[in-house]
């Protein structure tokens, strides 16, 4: 009796837009090899979306199954009602936060599963109506070390991980939550009380301010995000 085999479903990453890429004459749309090996690598097969199109962003999503928005520059100020300062790296593009916060809302609406990382998670409190702390003290454990976080028990991100209730996060950014957007909740905090995780309250959205693809070989777990956003909670057998 033959079998047929289970389609690989389909993740949307979102490309960085930058003015200078190695080897071609112009710009292009960059996602990190981690990101997109970390979805392979959980059964998934990414397709990297530029910010360039004429489609609305549901048609861009028709025959996705899931959504990634990675890390990257911050967030402009301006979407939040505040002035750039000083340490503030916004993208190349000035279209790419509103490229990216599209995407989001059209995947939201549709119910399809968004995993966003570090500026995704962003991303995700700003367009809720969030705000960012522009820039985090020199010496914090955030900007460049591997700290505990703690996960809030009964939230899907704590099953995602099977009800752990801390792991080990690779930690690379310079902002952080101020304000919490609206139908938002935290999820996961760090030792300090900086804002880890956060989670929609119908959309299905995770949203972490680590990066789970450092570790999906060294420290197993985080690789569970990666299959829970290909697979969703019915992971195959």
């Amino acid at each position: 009796m033959s079998t047929v085999a289970r389609r690989a479903p389909r993740v949307a990453v979102t490309g960085m837009h930058s003015g200078t890429i190695k080897g071609l004459r112009f710009g292009g749309s960059a996602a990190s090899d981690a990101i997109l090996r970390a979805v392979v690598a959980a059964g998934g097969e990414p397709a990297v979306l530029s910010l360039h199109s004429s489609l609305a962003a549901q048609q861009r999503l028709e025959g996705y199954d899931a959504l990634l928005i990675p890390g990257g520059a911050d967030i402009n100020p301006a979407r939040y009602g505040a002035e750039v300062e000083p340490h503030t790296v916004v993208a190349d593009s000035p279209h790419q936060d509103q490229f990216e916060a599209d995407l989001l809302m059209a995947a939201a609406q549709a119910q399809m599963r968004v995993l966003a990382i570090c500026r995704g998670m962003q991303l995700v409190n700003v367009e809720f109506g969030g705000t960012m702390q522009q820039d985090v003290a020199g010496d914090s454990i955030h900007r460049n070390s591997v700290h505990d976080v703690e996960i809030v028990a009964g939230s899907l991100l704590s099953r995602v991980f099977n009800g752990e209730e801390r792991v080990a996060a690779s930690s690379y950014h310079h902002q952080a939550v101020a304000d919490l957007g609206q139908n938002l909740r935290v999820t996961a905090r760090a030792n300090d009380g900086t804002v880890e995780a956060l989670e929609h309250e119908t959309a299905e959205i995770i949203a972490v301010q680590w990066h789970p693809e450092d570790d999906i070989v060294t420290r197993e777990k985080h690789a569970q995000l990666f299959q829970w956003l290909v697979w969703g909670e019915d992971l195959p057998q």
